[in-house]
């Protein structure tokens, strides 16, 4: 079963074509990670996917929801419907400074899911001990660190126990020695068979967790397929650009 369908999606921000005919599909369960040069659309192509861009042309389903078609979106009570299967964590962490860890998590389910306040801060409480930033509840953003506030971020997106996370180079924003416990949380979530897409630049970890590595470059889906065939043996010439220059600067 496939709770994410693109097909044919194409964008353009005024005269520069960002993404054109992009199709691929993520199955339950399923974790892709692309990857590419930057400016090759990996970020507009995850933003038209979580409904947070519009795309130009093509379908967009999620869970079986088509929300986008033909440059048409559903309405609302669609789009809601599609928006409730999907979670999205940015680069830049996106946390309201002005509350706590705590309220940061259970704003949405409280506000927009409706679930009792009782019962989310239960459930945000469950998830930071996961996130291991139990004794940090009461902390606001500005008094953590860049990995422990992207861990919050994850919490959040969590608490409204999407079907699939998005994630946006999650790592990226932050100094290497506090990479890695993110990257752990993400590992951890890949063996729950959590359903994400991830766009990252870390190769070695989109080895490790990915299923499926999709190649994009100058807006266009250049290949895809198993970690050990994007990375140890790409077929198409501009994959194997790419992965040569990743390791000229390793």
């Amino acid at each position: 079963m496939n709770l994410l369908k693109i097909d044919r999606v194409s964008k353009s921000f005024r005269s520069k074509q960002v993404l054109t005919d992009i199709s691929f599909e993520v199955e339950k369960g399923e974790v892709v990670a692309i990857i590419g040069p930057s400016g090759s659309g990996k970020t507009t192509l995850l933003r038209c996917a979580a409904m947070l861009e519009r795309a130009d042309g093509g379908t967009i389903s999620m869970g079986g929801v088509t929300f986008f078609k033909d440059g048409v979106l559903a309405k609302k009570d669609v789009r809601k419907e599609a928006r409730r299967k999907c979670g999205m964590v940015f680069q830049n962490f996106n946390l309201f400074p002005h509350m706590s860890v705590l309220e940061n998590i259970i704003d949405a389910p409280v506000h927009i899911a409706g679930v009792p306040r009782a019962e989310a801060v239960a459930e945000a409480e469950e998830l930071l001990k996961k996130m291991e930033l139990s004794d940090h509840a009461a902390a606001y953003p500005c008094e953590l660190s860049g990995g422990q506030q992207q861990r919050v971020a994850i919490a959040r997106a969590l608490a409204l126990h999407p079907e699939i996370l998005f994630f946006d180079e999650p790592t990226s924003a932050l100094d290497p020695e506090l990479t890695q416990g993110v990257l752990r949380v993400i590992r951890d979530l890949a063996m729950e068979k959590m359903t994400m897409v991830i766009v990252t630049h870390e190769m070695d970890f989109a080895e490790k967790v990915a299923d499926r590595i999709i190649f994009m470059a100058d807006g266009v889906v250049v290949e895809s397929g198993t970690a050990k065939d994007i990375i140890h043996n790409p077929a198409k010439e501009r994959t194997k650009m790419f992965i040569a220059g990743l390791k000229t600067e390793m």
